[in-house]
């Protein structure tokens, strides 16, 4: 089993206390987000997870965690998102420049290649513009080009909820020229581009497709081959394995305009609240009409005996 940890919230920056708490129980409870009274129970024991996925902005206060992590026998790497953007797109985020430090001191700490630079959401605007991209991109590649081995790009989606005139569509145009300029950029740090879930045309241009749940990384983090299947309950362009996440949404603090996991601040606000670092769910508690279901986990090692 792999742990996505998580997509639908920021659980280093936010919950690591909590995250240790779980991994030291054994065991965690999750609310499925389209029922909330169903409530799965998911073991964490190091024998049925091969590999935690870490996806976050700022893990700083995971980096006093990690010898935990690994005196528990958990496996992992990080999704690192770092994006040039300022605080009117991601109000809640430390200096870029302190958080470059931290995928710095991270990526000495468990290696570069269990570090994913994730480049990620594009936004194009008047601001944003091409040339500021080119100026950024370059500079960043700098900073982190001696500390990573790849960069997943995506560019912005626009969800209904996204109401703001930061934001706007980029056409394939736009896109096209994008992604020429990021690959030859990264090129020249020895840094390979992919993207994810994007149109296959960008492969074309130097873009990989990005395996963000990456089976072939983990096997190599794990030591042993997988018996995995791809992951159905993503989008169809999406390229990850299976994976269990164990994240709530509207929990996030880093304020990202551009966030599909939180519908508004007053619910962050509210949920956060309701945290507990003690508790089994992420978020409150469990309910006299809560229906715990115990999920069957198992590693996914590949078992199957080979004759030569």
């Amino acid at each position: 089993m792999i742990i996505s940890a998580s997509r639908r919230t920021d659980i280093p920056a936010y919950y690591s206390e909590w995250l240790i708490n779980r991994l030291r129980a054994g065991f965690v409870l999750t609310r499925n987000p389209m029922n909330h009274a169903h409530v799965s129970k998911v073991v964490l024991s190091p024998d049925v997870v091969d590999c935690i996925v870490f996806w976050t902005k700022d893990p700083l206060k995971m980096l006093d965690k990690l010898d935990i992590i690994d005196e528990l026998g958990y496996k992992y790497y990080f999704q690192f998102t770092i994006t040039p953007y300022d605080k009117s797109v991601e109000k809640g985020l430390r200096d870029k420049d302190e958080i470059i430090k931290t995928f710095c001191e991270l990526s000495g700490r468990i290696g570069k290649d269990k570090v994913l630079w994730r480049y990620d959401p594009i936004i194009l605007n008047d601001g944003f513009d091409l040339k500021y991209h080119k100026e950024r991109f370059s500079w960043l590649c700098s900073k982190l080009g001696r500390h990573t081995t790849q960069c997943i790009i995506s560019f912005v989606n626009i969800y209904p909820k996204l109401r703001t005139d930061i934001l706007r569509e980029i056409n394939m145009d736009e896109k096209i020229e994008l992604v020429k300029m990021i690959s030859s950029v990264a090129k020249n740090f020895g840094i390979m581009v992919k993207a994810c879930c994007e149109e296959p045309y960008l492969y074309e241009y130097g873009i990989g497709k990005a395996h963000c749940i990456d089976k072939t990384l983990i096997e190599s983090i794990c030591g042993y081959s997988l018996d995995i299947k791809r992951d159905r309950n993503q989008r169809d362009s999406c390229g990850c394995y299976e994976s269990v996440d164990i994240g709530a949404y509207n929990t996030c603090r880093n304020g990202c305009i551009y966030c599909y996991a939180n519908y508004s601040d007053v619910s962050v606000k509210n949920n956060s609240k309701r945290h507990d670092p003690e508790g089994e769910l992420l978020i409150g508690k469990v309910s006299d009409n809560d229906k715990i279901i115990i999920r069957n986990m198992k590693t996914n090692k590949d078992r199957q005996v080979k004759l030569f």
